[in-house]
């Protein structure tokens, strides 16, 4: 059985192609620039050179074709003809309150998506524009959407309410749903396999920086709050996203700046954030490279930011009550062991010690690392995140008949 999995972005679409069989990646990839001019195909075989390829990809249609070519490509694919594709998962990053779980993708599940892309409607558009151009491509196999929000869908109402009109939450949908489900999921049941419990005897702090950046307390094995809300603005500093503030900033500045609000949503979700503090970067290693050279601006981010994801660790440990791991993951927070260091330090009397030297070492080169110290008594690890394992896994499963909800389910990973 071959799965491939897609993560569809505005302007991207990633793939693996995994052979659940002989449990081996076979490939893996991205498409960029789609739709916009100057797009370009990059293809990784395990053990060959990587190849990379400009093709001129005008819409989503044409990247997955490309992507399905190239995987059958007689000099660098790994399969021969594309019916050896056993079914197809895509990510979908916002499933409201209708999706609670991995599902099979037919007509209703399709209008339901479209029915809350308001919500997100960044994400679930080319979402489900992917999903629409591989019903295309390969349409005689089964499609499965893996909802980034299906595994907040426990957390408890005073977590997920806001404190505005209930109204609100009843016609519109307005309360937290959170997003990162699935890494938040992956590196949460591999902490529990570190420590050598059931995940369900787990309390788990994950962080989740990227250029997009979430956090979960994870209660028995379920999440039971997370910074990201109604949208994927809320919660922590991201590359070009806000995060939390006070919310009469954006009408203050409004009237200042004469925008109108659609502008303002893109001032907050896209020139916010990192890129806003510094003036010039997202990428974390030009920040600390910056401010290694003395850029202040840069400095100032770090602190922001360093600062925000310590405050989160202190109010979901208030939350848990016991913690037993802290858990940091995706490009920065796999990489970037300053800021790690920056997140942790001075929270040694609430147990948590880190062997700092090992921490500014660390990358996701070495795989799941320990960097807390013997004596502290809360474990902080590195572990590589793995979203696309859980799309398979989910695929698998809902083929086979065996899906069950995640505390319940025999993921392989949690050997």
């Amino acid at each position: 059985m071959k799965i491939l999995a897609l993560n569809c972005g505005s302007s991207s679409v990633k793939y693996q192609l995994f052979d659940w069989d002989n449990d081996k990646l076979m490939a893996k990839g991205i498409v960029e620039r789609v739709g916009i001019g100057d797009s370009f195909i990059v293809h990784e075989v395990p053990g060959q050179e990587t190849w990379r390829e400009e093709y001129e990809c005008h819409d989503h249609n044409t990247a997955i074709n490309l992507i399905v070519n190239t995987l059958t490509n007689k000099e660098r694919g790994v399969i021969k003809e594309m019916n050896e594709i056993s079914a197809v998962g895509h990510r979908v990053v916002h499933g409201g309150e209708k999706f609670k779980r991995s599902t099979l993708i037919n007509n209703e599940v399709i209008k339901a998506i479209e029915e809350v892309q308001h919500l997100a409607p960044l994400h679930n558009p080319p979402n489900l524009a992917g999903i629409r151009a591989a019903k295309k491509v390969l349409p005689n196999v089964p499609h499965v959407a893996i909802f980034d929000t299906a595994f907040h869908q426990t957390m408890p109402r005073h977590a997920y309410l806001y404190a505005v009109p209930y109204e609100w939450y009843e016609l519109y949908g307005v309360r937290r749903y959170g997003f990162h489900g699935t890494s938040h999921l992956y590196v949460s049941k591999r902490a529990a396999v570190l420590l050598g419990k059931n995940p369900k005897d787990c309390n788990i702090i994950t962080m989740h920086i990227g250029n997009g950046v979430s956090h979960t307390a994870i209660r028995n094995g379920v999440s039971v709050d997370t910074s990201m809300g109604l949208t994927p603005l809320e919660g922590a500093v991201m590359g070009t996203r806000c995060g939390d503030l006070d919310p009469a900033i954006p009408l203050f500045m409004q009237q200042i700046l004469d925008v109108n609000p659609k502008e303002m949503d893109t001032l907050l979700n896209k020139k916010s954030g990192i890129l806003g503090l510094t003036g010039k970067y997202t990428d974390r290693r030009d920040v600390l490279d910056g401010a290694e050279k003395g850029d202040e601006r840069c400095k100032i981010a770090l602190e922001v930011e360093a600062y925000r994801l310590k405050k989160y660790i202190g109010a979901y440990m208030a939350v848990l009550g016991r913690v037993d791991a802290i858990v940091f993951t995706a490009g920065v927070g796999e990489n970037a062991g300053i800021i790690r260091q920056m997140a942790l330090e001075g929270l040694e009397e609430l147990g948590i010690k880190i062997d700092k030297e090992k921490n500014l070492k660390t990358r996701s080169k070495d795989g799941e690392t320990e960097i807390s110290t013997p004596d502290s008594k809360i474990k902080v690890f590195i572990i590589p995140t793995n979203e696309e394992r859980v799309f398979i896994e989910d695929v698998v499963a809902i083929l086979n008949g065996t899906y069950k909800e995640h505390t319940e389910y025999p993921y392989t990973f949690l050997k």
